[in-house]
């Protein structure tokens, strides 16, 4: 019963038709420049690649709408300025605190 087995499958191979198939698909799945292995690498790296531009889409909109505040709004532009340059009026003093227990966190 094995030895029947073995020879249908033998005369099916035997087909140039089938065995050029086969062949085909070994070599595309396996050997190929763009086998499955590098298929799924790069269907990964894709999907990383469009987390990352939804991220960067976020920012970009949310920078738009600071930049969009201040040039806007001169409170938001005083408040900026203060927070990040240290801008202070002239009768005013800057006392800077650090706070080192949240860095540590």
């Amino acid at each position: 019963m094995l030895l029947k087995r073995f020879a249908s499958v033998l005369n099916v191979l035997r087909n140039k038709y089938i065995s050029s198939i086969i062949v085909f698909i070994v070599w595309i799945s396996f050997f190929d420049r763009n086998d499955l292995w590098t298929q799924l690498d790069r269907k990964h790296e894709l999907q990383k690649l469009e987390t990352s531009k939804t991220f960067y889409e976020q920012e970009i909109a949310t920078t738009r709408k600071d930049l969009m505040d201040l040039n806007n709004n001169p409170a938001v532009l005083e408040k900026f300025a203060r927070e990040k340059f240290y801008l202070k009026k002239a009768n005013e003093e800057i006392f800077i605190i650090d706070d080192s227990t949240q860095e540590k966190k």
